[in-house]
């Protein structure tokens, strides 16, 4: 049986909780593993971390967007911003890469969102934001 959810909410760091629990709460129905839910919620708040810290660069006043679908035990988790994009990808998903060398960053969001993904896909445009699609075979 497919599911979907999607949602909207300001671009402040307080916000990546909120996330994961809706994400967690999405899956509730499911019979998942506590460690499986934690490598979706990981998944989750490091995409929404990444859109409110590199997209928006900490502006409250802008969106993050979530959306998650269930369809045959497979699960295609979205995560969207409007904000100022990516110039180079393969760039921001090498290990240890940030563009917030003034703040205490590891650089590794986008490699534990893809070992922890099955899929995933990064879309990006300069100055219209960046989406990021993750699928993860439950």
């Amino acid at each position: 049986m497919k599911n979907y959810m999607e949602m909207k909410f300001s671009a402040q760091l307080k916000n990546v909780i909120f996330a994961r629990g809706a994400v967690s709460s999405f899956l509730l129905e499911q019979d998942l593993t506590l460690s499986l839910i934690n490598e979706i919620k990981t998944i989750a708040s490091e995409a929404v971390t990444n859109s409110i810290v590199h997209g928006y660069n900490h502006d409250p006043e802008k969106f993050v967007f979530l959306s998650m679908e269930l369809d045959n035990n497979v699960l295609k988790l979205i995560i969207k911003d409007e904000g100022v994009g990516i110039e180079d990808i393969e760039q921001a998903k090498a290990p240890l890469f940030s563009t917030k060398v003034d703040e205490e960053r590891a650089g590794l969001g986008f490699t534990i969102m893809d070992i922890f993904s099955d899929e995933m896909e990064i879309t990006s445009k300069l100055l219209e934001g960046t989406t990021v699609i993750c699928i993860k075979k439950l």
